[in-house]
């Protein structure tokens, strides 16, 4: 693995990092608001100005990218189509499977509101011509969604318990959710997984990126240079290179730094929805 190289700094709590076909990597500023595109050149462009809280997207086989925050939508070209909006506070971090249908964690209190009386969200499941399909509740704050590279697991980072879960997905039905790890000190936030299986989460309150082995053993670990570590990606053209973004709990505030893993990442399908 190599050094951990810095893209860009000076942002608030950066989420949603995703790479596209062109390497260019797209990322949310949750607090200022937009997504945003950063090219090979290192030059930075608003892909979607204002929008607040998108905590995950993924790209649309039509162009443009899915979207969450207060609900649900994609846009492209400046046009938006809403997807799913049942009233909800918001949602986080969202994720396809290998047939582009998007599974998407729901909020049901403000994150930031130490206050608020949380009763838990759900993980939900949005498909092209079908209802939105509630998948399991019980999730005090969603995060990072991925699947193993067969697509037979579904893993979700729950963040409060500091825990990922893990369940069976057989078609349509998922099934079987357990504990793949938990970790209640460093947390658990945006995750990614490798062909290996391996799966790599971004932890909150730690300082770093955690690599997990398929049976759920520690592995590789990447330390970062802000307390507040918030999710990952993989990209470029073998895949290796891997992306990781910050919280801005340090005076250089939300960063984005590179570097180059011995594995390569599960390409992520694009939207049909």
């Amino acid at each position: 693995m190599e050094e951990l190289e810095l893209l860009s700094e000076g942002w608030g709590l950066i989420e949603a990092p995703r790479v596209d076909d062109h390497n260019r990597l797209y990322f949310s500023d949750v607090p200022n608001g937009g997504v945003y595109r950063r090219l090979l050149d290192g030059q930075i462009e608003t892909v979607i100005p204002k929008r607040r809280g998108v905590g995950g997207m993924v790209f649309h086989n039509d162009g443009g990218l899915i979207v969450g925050g207060r609900n649900v939508q994609h846009v492209v070209n400046g046009e938006t189509r809403v997807l799913f909006d049942p009233g909800f506070p918001g949602f986080n971090d969202l994720h396809t499977d290998a047939l582009g249908r998007v599974y998407v964690g729901s909020l049901k209190i403000d994150p930031f509101d130490e206050n608020a009386v949380n009763p838990g969200g759900e993980l939900w499941r949005l498909a092209l011509d079908q209802e939105p399909t509630e998948i399991y509740d019980g999730v005090m704050l969603t995060n990072g969604i991925g699947f193993s590279p067969d697509g037979s697991l579904l893993y979700h980072a729950d963040s409060l318990p500091g825990r990922v879960w893990v369940s069976d997905v057989e078609g349509d039905t998922v099934t079987g959710k357990r504990i793949f790890v938990e970790d209640r000190v460093n947390a658990t936030d945006g995750l990614a997984v490798d062909i290996e299986g391996g799966v790599w989460v971004a932890q909150p309150n730690g300082g770093k990126v955690q690599r997990y082995t398929s049976d759920g053993s520690e592995d590789t670990q990447i330390e970062v240079p802000d307390p507040m570590v918030t999710s990952v990606c993989f990209g470029g053209d073998d895949m290796r290179d891997l992306y990781v973004v910050t919280g801005g709990q340090t005076s250089r505030g939300g960063c984005i730094y590179q570097t180059r893993v011995d594995v390569s990442g599960v390409p992520v399908a694009k939207a049909t929805i």
